[in-house]
């Protein structure tokens, strides 16, 4: 018997398709991507970032208030989905979504030199966060560092806190206001934000100035502790002032949040916004 003839490749425009689909396609690096819910959260990235949404999820209810995303969404040829409540629970991790989950890029945190050479000149607060680790704590401080014209949220390099969803969500947009910097070495960043003009003031719970008293310098970066086990020893030591805020002594203090929005108040009240 005559052997078969030889199998010619195929001309349809089908088969390369079909070959390559079995081969494992390259999974997407997620490292650099974060997933934001609540409104006010996602129109913040809209706002100031519109580059960085990748993906957008929402309920049938907030079409007409995210129009102006949804139009530049398919500007731009950015897949959205209605989907129903139960879908952008999963999706956000949270039932707090708000009707709205986005897919997006992260910001990534500045350098502190470079932040400290782009600082406009007068003026200026920030608050560096030593072992602040509750993301719900995070977004509070985040709105109320937007709220009082805060110039940065400075990260030491031992510092693992990054910008999530949950904290995206309670900082209701302030989280796109406010950058996030990372300070490096303690003992390098303190020169270099001295030599910047500014003043360290450890915030203790007790055997500090009292807040509403003590004369506060216009650069300030107040230092605020981690939830339980408060900051580092050394580095409140290297602070040029030590400040308390006075209270009744019912509770042992206030929560690091609650006590962050009453140290900017107390320093805007003395440097209004120009």
């Amino acid at each position: 018997m005559a052997p078969a003839p030889p199998r010619r490749p195929s001309s349809s425009p089908w088969a390369g398709r079909a070959a390559a689909a079995v081969r494992p396609a390259a999974r997407p690096d997620r490292r650099n991507e974060l997933r934001l819910y609540g409104i006010n959260a996602v129109r913040a990235v809209f706002a100031r970032r519109p580059q960085a949404i990748r993906k957008l999820y929402l309920a049938e209810a907030r079409i007409p208030a995210l129009q102006p995303l949804l139009k530049w969404c398919v500007e731009n040829r950015i897949g959205y989905r209605v989907v129903g409540e139960d879908e952008l629970a999963r999706l956000a991790g949270s039932a707090h979504h708000e009707g709205v989950v986005a897919e997006v890029l992260r910001a990534e945190p500045l350098a502190l030199e470079p932040w400290l050479r782009a600082l406009p000149a007068g003026a200026a607060c920030a608050l560096w966060l030593d072992g602040v680790g509750n993301p719900h704590n995070l977004g509070a401080i985040l709105r109320s560092a937007a709220h009082f014209g805060v110039a940065a949220v400075l990260l030491p390099q031992r510092s693992g806190l990054a910008l999530s969803g949950a904290a995206a969500r309670v900082a209701e947009g302030a989280a796109e206001a406010v950058p996030l910097v990372r300070a490096g070495d303690d003992a390098a960043a303190l020169a270099a934000l001295r030599g910047a003009g500014f003043g360290l003031a450890a915030t203790v719970v007790r055997a500090g100035d009292d807040l509403f008293a003590a004369p506060l310098p216009p650069r300030l970066v107040y230092v605020l502790g981690a939830e339980g086990a408060g900051m580092d020893s050394a580095l409140a030591a290297a602070c040029d002032l030590r400040l308390s805020i006075p209270g009744t002594g019912a509770v042992e203090s206030l929560n690091v949040a609650a006590a962050a929005a009453v140290l900017l108040a107390a320093w805007r009240m003395r440097v209004p916004a120009g």
